[in-house]
């Protein structure tokens, strides 16, 4: 039976920092590629951000880019890893652009697809799902997540029970923090992008 929600318990939304790909808007799945330094500041400041508030269950994606985000703002020894919030796979399209997708498909979007051998938005929406599952059931108070800009996207559209691809609606950036909850028994965002952190 699931754990009631009070509606004063939040959900902490984290991207990680910085990576090299994510400069260039080059689409990175499941390769791990590292924090620039930039990325590695950023992470620090969300340090910074996040200090003053306690939570009591903090998830991370286990690709590197984000346990490193976690680690550097002072999560990694109480971060444990989700499978389920990983980035999205996007196949074939894994490194390229936009743009360089969009020379042999014009109107491809990561929303519309197609997605040739990577995942369908609605599997990334299924996990999505999960991950606001054991959220839900968790008996402990604010949540933290560190995660990655796509699969973060469609969990806020899954949060407020929209359809996953209802996450191309919401523009975020590395190392932002979001805040979603409730409003009474209804899910609801309550904070989207805000980087005042990073100066």
């Amino acid at each position: 039976m699931a754990v009631e929600t009070p509606a004063d318990r939040h959900v902490w939304l984290v991207r990680h920092g910085e990576t090299e790909w994510a400069r260039l808007g080059r689409h990175t799945g499941r390769t791990d590629v590292p924090l620039t330094q930039r990325g590695r500041e950023q992470a620090a400041a969300l340090g910074r951000r996040l200090a003053d508030h306690p939570f009591g269950l903090v998830l991370t994606s286990p690709l590197d880019r984000s346990t490193e985000t976690a680690r550097l703002a002072g999560y990694g020894e109480m971060a444990l890893p989700d499978p389920d919030l990983m980035e999205w796979d996007y196949g074939a399209n894994e490194g390229r652009t936009t743009a360089e997708i969009r020379t042999g498909d014009p109107d491809w979007t990561i929303w519309r697809g197609p997605w040739r051998g990577g995942e369908t938005a609605d599997q990334v929406g299924a996990r999505a799902d999960r991950v606001i599952a054991r959220i839900r059931s968790s008996p402990v108070g604010d949540i933290l997540v560190f995660a990655h800009g796509h699969l973060l996207r469609v969990f806020a559209a899954r949060w407020i029970e929209l359809p996953p691809a209802a996450g191309g609606r919401f523009e975020l950036a590395t190392a932002t923090v979001s805040i979603v909850g409730w409003e009474r028994e209804t899910r609801s965002i309550e904070l989207w992008n805000e980087a005042c952190h990073l100066g």
